[in-house]
């Protein structure tokens, strides 16, 4: 049984909006990003608060079809193991359906014996279904947890 966190959505926008959006980190993840978010090779790094420091490095990036970004490096604070994140990869797959696109979203090794999983899931649903699919279908940031 697959046990990684994944949660997927559609929206009206084209895949290649999709795509876009989704490289556009700053765009939807409240926090501070630093460095370039949509070239292959390169990495950027994401800090919230004194809470949450990952560090991605972008593995894939195929236009209009999907995203990977291996995790680093990390910091939970909340965690006994800081680096939890380390090692797991943050996958985006876009797909037509008929006149919509699906995105689905896996973070794979974020598994349910992990400390961070509950918070970890909890973040994660807000930034993708919230977050992101709103900047996906307006452009507009969320800066805020509804």
């Amino acid at each position: 049984m697959d046990q990684n966190y994944t949660t997927t959505f559609t929206v009206d926008q084209t895949p290649q909006e999709v795509f876009a959006a989704i490289n556009n980190v700053r765009g939807w993840w409240i926090g501070e990003v630093e460095g370039i978010t949509d070239q292959l090779g390169e990495s950027f790094s994401y800090r919230y608060q004194d809470i949450h420091y990952s560090k991605q490095q972008i593995t894939e990036l195929t236009p209009g079809r999907r995203i990977v970004w291996d995790v680093v490096d990390a910091n939970l604070s909340f965690t006994q193991d800081k680096a939890e994140w380390k090692g797991t990869q943050i996958v985006f797959e876009i797909a037509e359906k008929g006149d919509k696109t699906e995105v689905c979203f896996t973070h794979v090794g974020l598994v349910p014996a992990y400390e961070c999983f509950e918070s970890c899931s909890n973040a994660w649903g807000f930034y993708i279904n919230s977050s992101l699919r709103n900047f996906i279908r307006t452009g507009e940031a969320q800066t805020t947890p509804a």
